[in-house]
């Protein structure tokens, strides 16, 4: 008799979408918090590694053009902690370089390399010559040509706005550091401020 209640059960679940959908649902957001929650109270996962420093003004606006350019479509900020990715990347990301980066720019797809640790790794013009023509520095790339992020100047007007709300997620940027946000980078260009950021990339992990 047991058994054929049991049955019952399971046959108004399976036989009605509705309620297996919601259960569907329940199963997979429990076993969600159950997986991030914890992540959240950690202090590897949520203190910045030593050494970290927010963005420069510059770097702020570099990291806005990197978004806008999509390029976290082609090119991931994560290094797994894999043998072949290290030997070829350096050493694996960690939690702490992140916890300042709103959303973070892990990525997923490696249509070119990872570029995680690739801050100092080449020189200013090297950075300059790959973005105006990436073909005349590496032959086999496909990646585009970015020749008007040399032509676009920056004015700053908004730089300021934008190191204030991260400050109100918790980046410690100084009342110094906003009030001459707009000054150190009106009139650069965005090529100098994506520069300025992929240089900065993986330079923080001692």
């Amino acid at each position: 008799m047991s058994n054929n209640n049991s049955a019952n059960k399971h046959e108004i679940v399976e036989k009605n979408v509705g309620l297996m959908a919601i259960l569907t649902v329940f199963a997979i957001s429990f076993g969600a918090l159950v997986e991030i929650t914890p992540l959240m109270f950690q202090e590897d996962t949520t203190k910045p590694v030593d050494g970290l420093r927010p963005l420069t003004a510059l770097e702020m606006e570099g990291r806005d053009i990197y978004v806008r350019e999509g390029c976290y479509n082609c090119h991931s900020q994560m290094i797994r902690p894999f043998r072949d990715e290290v030997e070829r990347y350096g050493h694996y990301s960690v939690a702490g370089e992140s916890v300042w980066d709103h959303p973070f720019q892990w990525g997923s797809k490696r249509t070119g390399p990872d570029l995680a640790r690739v801050g100092e790794r080449y020189s200013d013009d090297w950075h300059y010559a790959h973005l105006m023509d990436p073909r005349s520095v590496v032959p086999e790339s496909n990646m585009p040509a970015y020749p008007w992020l040399d032509e676009n100047v920056l004015d700053g007007k908004l730089t300021a706005k934008k190191l204030e709300v991260f400050k109100g997620f918790g980046v410690p940027y100084t009342e110094q550091d906003i009030q001459g946000a707009e000054a150190a980078v009106k009139g650069k260009t965005e090529m100098q401020a994506l520069i300025a950021y992929l240089q900065q990339l993986g330079t923080h992990l001692k």
